[in-house]
């Protein structure tokens, strides 16, 4: 299923993600298949070249094919399989996940009607990929346009800017949580001088950080 996918997609591109090292061909009788992808696709791995592929390889692999697609489509699987993983991290990564369905009494078709009694999309055809994908698939994917910042940069804190807020912001914390915006607010300081001071504290053993960008007082019996 995967060959063929990739044959498939050769004329538009297509980019396999190996398990193994880049320059190790898996399986062996895929080595005409990747040939081709190497001169006209994209070949990616991130373990070291000459590696072979391992059981632990695998999800690696998986998590990266997820990642970067817009939707995952599991053709074939046991509800062991390993395309379960990979629509797994599809679903941790907002991605859309499709099964095709298949008899109840086959046990290749277990996991993708599993998934389908959970949301994923009943596919029959390509048609329901791209009406599911809708605008979103017809975007090209681009990276975003760089902000050209034309204004000054703005100067560090100085020494005694930090010194005079120290205690300040040291009076203002307490054992309870407190929201660092708040402690901007009731310093009447700026917000790179009370990162400063709160960074100095945490590095120092007195500060705990929280959720939702709060900080208390460590205090020390």
């Amino acid at each position: 299923i995967d060959a063929a996918a990739h044959m498939g997609a050769m004329e538009t591109g297509t980019v396999a993600v190996v398990a193994g090292g880049i320059d190790v061909v898996y399986p062996k009788e895929n080595a005409g298949l990747y040939a081709d992808i190497k001169a006209r696709g994209v070949l990616l791995s991130e373990v070291e070249p000459g590696a072979r592929p391992t059981k632990q390889h695998f999800p690696r692999r998986n998590r990266l094919i997820s990642g970067m697609s817009r939707g995952v489509v599991v053709v074939e699987a046991a509800r062991r399989s390993g395309s379960l993983i990979t629509a797994r991290m599809a679903i941790e990564q907002g991605r859309e996940v499709f099964a095709v369905p298949g008899s109840p009494q086959d046990p290749r078709a277990q996991g993708a009607n599993d998934l389908i009694g959970q949301g994923a999309t009943l596919t029959s055809s390509a048609a329901d990929v791209l009406r599911t994908l809708g605008e979103m698939f017809r975007k090209p994917i681009e990276e975003p346009k760089p902000i050209e910042f034309t204004g000054v940069p703005s100067q560090p804190p100085s020494g005694d800017e930090l010194h005079s807020a120290r205690a300040a912001i040291t009076e203002s914390l307490d054992s309870a949580p407190v929201a660092v915006d708040e402690i901007i607010r009731n310093c009447h300081l700026s917000a790179p001088v009370v990162s400063v001071v709160l960074l100095e504290m945490e590095l120092a053993g007195r500060l705990e950080r929280h959720p939702g960008n709060r900080v208390s007082l460590i205090v020390k019996p």
